[in-house]
């Protein structure tokens, strides 16, 4: 799966390990909603690429993408491994094909021994030293709360293996975001950027979502919704990421057992979501969601993972309008 689509030149990125990942946890989810077993032979088609084309197994790494580009392989991220093993999980749940979760579990032990910091994780490794680049200030290049949501990865692997001990590092990173969150907004003047930084901020969220029963996590994850919002609220005039609003929607509705559900701002999200929705004669782009908007205007590319967030936000917020019981499928 390409990074995203160019609409205006009809021209994809290249082909993103960690967008793979995503898209094979999306189908899978589509699979059940809409009860089409093509979404899931096509997820099953997304494992098997990243087992036997992404997956490095004499280094335990998956490359940042796969492209001909002559540097575009040589970077392992932390998040982006995270994702990939929370992909192979997903369609490992219906499979139970040993060699997903067999790649999943050796993923997360590397994952643990490559990527420990002082104190927190690399974001960023070279291949093949695995030695960590330097760290910036663009958020996908130093550690944060963000990271939680990759993080996950160890819970579920725990989960489907019942090693208790590899979902530590999930916990331990939690306690540690949970100290930390709060600093992380706005981190810059620049209200841009500030859109920007909600959209991993969201990632902390989501990380943290199937723990809201927990005094702890509801009290700080109660603030993160409030404060997303307003931040949102401030800055959509001038600049609006759909990613954003179908995160904060869907972080809405996953607490809603234990967070009262502001109705009036999820309906908005959802308005404001579905108008990025893409209604086109190209089958490329045609039900797939924009970018974003700045000043006004549509940003012309379609990414694959706005629209997987959008679909799951989109189906809990009918769900909860119906009075359905929400989904429990795990966050995309």
């Amino acid at each position: 799966m390409a990074r995203y689509y160019y609409a205006e030149t009809g021209q994809n990125r290249a082909i993103s390990t960690e967008i793979t990942g995503y898209a094979a946890s999306a189908l899978v989810f589509l699979a059940d909603v809409a009860n089409d077993e093509s979404y899931f032979r096509t997820a099953q088609q997304a494992a098997n690429f990243l087992c036997e084309k992404a997956w490095e197994p004499g280094l335990g790494v998956f490359p940042f993408e796969l492209d001909p580009a002559p540097d575009s392989h040589l970077h392992t991220y932390f998040f982006d491994t995270g994702i990939i093993i929370r992909g192979l999980l997903a369609v490992w749940r219906v499979t139970k094909e040993e060699r997903l979760l067999r790649v999943a579990q050796e993923a997360s032990r590397q994952m643990t021994l490559h990527f420990a910091g002082p104190g927190d994780w690399h974001p960023i490794l070279r291949i093949p030293s695995l030695r960590p680049t330097p760290r910036e200030l663009r958020w996908s290049r130093s550690p944060g709360c963000y990271q939680l949501k990759s993080a996950l990865a160890w819970r579920e692997v725990a989960d489907a293996t019942g090693d208790e001990s590899v979902a530590a590092p999930y916990y331990e990173w939690m306690q540690k975001s949970l100290g930390s969150h709060r600093d992380y907004l706005p981190g810059s003047d620049s209200p841009s950027v500030v859109m920007d930084r909600l959209h991993p901020y969201c990632y902390f969220l989501e990380g943290m979502s199937r723990f809201v029963s927990r005094k702890d996590c509801r009290e700080e994850y109660a603030w993160g919704l409030e404060r997303t919002g307003k931040l949102l609220r401030e800055i959509r005039p001038v600049f609006l990421r759909a990613d954003v609003c179908a995160q904060l929607l869907r972080a809405r509705l996953l607490a809603a057992e234990y967070i009262p559900v502001d109705v009036a701002a999820a309906s908005e999200e959802a308005e404001e979501l579905l108008a990025f929705q893409a209604h086109t004669e190209d089958p490329r782009i045609d039900g797939g969601f924009w970018f974003g908007r700045r000043d006004g205007e549509l940003i012309p590319h379609v990414s694959p993972v706005p629209a997987a967030f959008a679909v799951q936000a989109l189906e809990l917020w009918r769900a909860f309008q119906a009075g359905e019981d929400l989904c429990r499928n795990p966050v995309i």
